[in-house]
């Protein structure tokens, strides 16, 4: 009942419509450029870079620039990967059906390495999701477009997040002081809670995405790396009961945010619409994504689904139908990964003696 209530309270605010407002402007200006230039076969490559505006969300200027700096570089070199590992596969003829499980590997490969990378950067959001949700997605898009040219949308679209971060500094009074940050070395006990926490990400993204793949060739659907995205939700958190709420948000928010998707594909919005409501998505999870995760997931669901439309036109149906179900797939594997230490504990720990039974009387 307690986690039920959780999902109806929202947590006070700290100047997200701020952040709100860059990322929706720092997702918004690329993709309506991408419109007017007719080259929305870019539109993946401008939407990625654009995440690294989320990274930084309240701090100083000269640390926010530090951590979208980095962030940037991550998810460019995670881009790369991604495009070079689809190349790879036209280049060496793989087959269709092989292709797919190179890219489960290659994505779950990325998974531990960036949360590895995040951690030691200790970038804020933690973990890998971002960069599970890029590589997947722009690896598995069948008509890459030129190499140069989405990496050049990309670099510009994160140089233009970076700008955007520090566009408050134009007002004097808005400024905070220019001191370069030296961040801290991690300890030992984070060394080994990141090595950890990547073993984790590893064994969720690799898990979900086999059981989604086996099940997606059975019962015909596919996005299998949507299940490799919800799986690793869980893993964030610092007890078992917040993993587990987290995986049980996501499961509503999605089924919640279907509906709202469903809504916005019967209106056929035209490209520029299309945008307008992306922008529109991105503002909302960001404003809602530290104070309520089920509202947020209402948001991120139509964003990430509407995203992939501009550059793969697919049925919305299907695309329904595989969002909910790898949703359920990669959740509960990611719930299950986080219950499975202490069901282990609990099975390991040694049962007290029973009472001796005293005899029948005679």
């Amino acid at each position: 009942m307690k986690m039920l209530a959780e999902l109806f309270t929202m947590a006070p605010g700290n100047k997200d419509h701020q952040v709100a407002t860059r990322c929706a402007i720092g997702v918004f200006v690329p993709l309506i450029t991408l419109v007017l230039l007719d080259r929305l076969d870019l539109a993946v490559f401008a939407s990625f870079g654009a995440f690294a505006g989320i990274y930084g969300r309240n701090q100083p200027h000269s640390a926010r620039f530090l951590l979208q700096l980095r962030a940037g570089s991550l998810m460019l070199l995670v881009m790369l990967l991604a495009a070079l590992t689809a190349r790879a596969g036209v280049a060496f003829a793989v087959p269709a059906a092989d292709m797919v499980w190179l890219q489960v590997l290659a994505t779950t490969l990325v998974a531990g390495g960036c949360s590895l990378i995040v951690a030691w950067w200790r970038l804020r959001p933690a973990g890998s999701l971002f960069h599970i949700f890029a590589f997947a997605a722009i690896a598995s898009i069948p008509n890459q477009p030129p190499l140069w040219q989405g990496m050049l949308e990309a670099g510009l679209t994160v140089a233009f997040s970076l700008l955007i971060g520090m566009s408050s500094r134009v007002v004097r009074r808005r400024r905070t002081p220019w001191v370069w940050p030296h961040p801290l070395p991690l300890t030992r006990a984070e060394k080994r809670a990141a090595l950890l926490e990547s073993i984790g990400y590893i064994v969720a993204a690799g898990l979900a995405g086999t059981l989604a793949t086996l099940a997606g060739e059975r019962l015909g659907f596919g996005h299998n790396y949507w299940a490799m995205v919800a799986a690793v939700v869980p893993l964030v958190g610092h007890s078992t009961r917040h993993r587990v709420r987290r995986g049980v948000q996501r499961i509503v928010g999605t089924a919640v945010g279907l509906v709202l998707l469903a809504g916005v594909l019967l209106l056929q919005p035209a490209p520029w619409q299309t945008v307008l409501v992306i922008a529109a998505c991105q503002f909302g999870a960001e404003m809602f994504i530290a104070r309520q995760y089920v509202l947020a997931q209402i948001f991120v669901t139509p964003l990430a689904l509407i995203s992939t439309l501009l550059v793969v036109p697919a049925s919305p149906g299907i695309l329904l139908r595989d969002r909910i179900l790898e949703t359920l797939i990669g959740a509960a594997v990611g719930i299950a990964i986080v219950l499975a230490p202490t069901v282990w504990r609990r099975l390991r720990a040694p049962q007290p003696p029973q009472a001796a039974r005293s005899p029948h009387p005679s």
